[in-house]
């Protein structure tokens, strides 16, 4: 029963609430024998217990086929009805005609039985009444049977559909993480690459540490899943290590600083989140200045909100991305923070003076509320 009525019978616990739902209905059919037929309960349990659980596993497959070869999205609705009608109608007949059969055959089983009804007899039998009582509570228990296998069919298909919709969204959210990856400035690479050779002739020992170095990050950020969150330490392990390649070509000219509250480095974050806006500060703010400049990353946990701000040195006159938010990489961060919190999640970005920050706002996450707070990755 547990493969055919998929759903509403697609487990051993539900299969079980049905058959013990058909139980009570056949010790409520009992009683309804005790009072019609004036049998004794032994005798009434006896007679309606076996009847009730043979027609709720006869309803229960028949009515389950029905209402997946007429599904309501797709059928018009007086058909439903009418199949609906003549089944139960049919189906009812059966069980009465097997009550009879079956009365029939406790009886004969039983001797000294003189008179069908007497007390004295212990069993019962159909009366016209009685049969007529039977029908119709076979052609409700049918309809209702029906009614709850389409319930069942419809919360399966809802629970089918918000499984495909989140598999599509980790999907998404899988490539665009390889996206973001692919959008790793290649300036980055290829001057990375030109002063490795460069440094090989001058000095072997910093051009191998500086290939050791870029190893490194590459390694850690095709590492990260983005079907899962990592801790903002494992986050500004990565941006140290791209900083520290940076730092080979741009030499004293670029500077970090980096101030993590207690408690914020154990909050958990979206991969690769902050990368995009510190390569960002670096090309177009660090780069852009002759003096150099400072890149600077603040993270502090307040309340049940992580906030997390990214500065770096400009000139003044010159923004160092288009602030109307059309810049690649601000535009990432702020549909990942979309895509992940919803509007649990914030980032905004200014550029005053000499500076250009960037603040992040996030739901504070911890591998252990992680657990039993889902978000909605999850």
């Amino acid at each position: 029963m547990q493969g055919v009525l998929h759903g509403a019978l697609g487990t051993r616990r539900s299969t079980a609430l049905f058959l013990a739902a058909w139980l009570l209905l056949g010790v409520l059919l009992a009683g309804l024998v005790n009072v019609a037929a004036d049998a004794p309960w032994g005798a009434s349990l006896l007679f309606a217990v076996p009847l009730a659980l043979l027609y709720g596993c006869a309803s229960g497959f028949s009515s389950y086929y029905l209402c997946r070869a007429y599904p309501l999205a797709s059928k018009p609705l007086f058909a439903v009805l009418g199949v609906f009608a003549c089944s139960s109608v049919c189906a009812s007949a059966l069980w009465t005609a097997a009550g009879n059969g079956w009365g029939e055959l406790l009886r004969a089983a039983a001797p000294g039985i003189s008179a069908p009804g007497v007390p004295a007899s212990g069993l019962p039998f159909l009366t016209r009444p009685f049969a007529a009582s039977m029908f119709g509570l076979g052609v409700i228990l049918y309809g209702l049977t029906a009614v709850a296998h389409y319930l069942a069919l419809e919360f399966e298909r809802a629970r089918l559909f918000e499984r495909r919709e989140l598999e599509m969204k980790l999907a998404a959210q899988d490539a665009e993480l390889r996206m973001l990856r692919t959008q790793i400035d290649p300036h980055f690479l290829f001057n990375s690459l030109n002063s490795i050779s460069a440094l090989t002739s001058i000095d072997p020992a910093a051009a191998r540490g500086m290939t050791l170095q870029l190893s490194d990050f590459f390694r850690r950020s095709l590492g990260m899943d983005a079907q899962r969150k990592v801790l903002l330490t494992e986050e500004l392990a990565l941006v140290r290590a791209f900083l520290a390649i940076e730092q080979v070509r741009f030499g004293a000219r670029l500077r970090f600083e980096e101030a993590v509250a207690p408690g914020a480095g154990a909050c958990l974050l979206p991969p690769m989140l902050l990368q995009p806006l510190v390569e960002n500060a670096v090309k177009h703010g660090i780069g852009n200045r002759l003096e150099g400049g400072t890149v600077r990353i603040a993270a502090e946990r307040a309340g049940s909100l992580l906030r997390i701000r990214v500065e770096n040195d400009v000139d003044e006159e010159g923004a160092p991305v288009r602030t109307s938010g059309c810049g690649i990489g601000l535009a990432n961060v702020r549909q990942r923070l979309a895509a992940t919190y919803a509007h649990e999640a914030s980032v905004h970005w200014t550029h005053t003076g000499h500076t250009f920050r960037v603040e992040l706002a996030l739901p504070a996450q911890t591998a252990r509320t992680a657990r039993t707070a889902p978000s909605m990755e999850t």
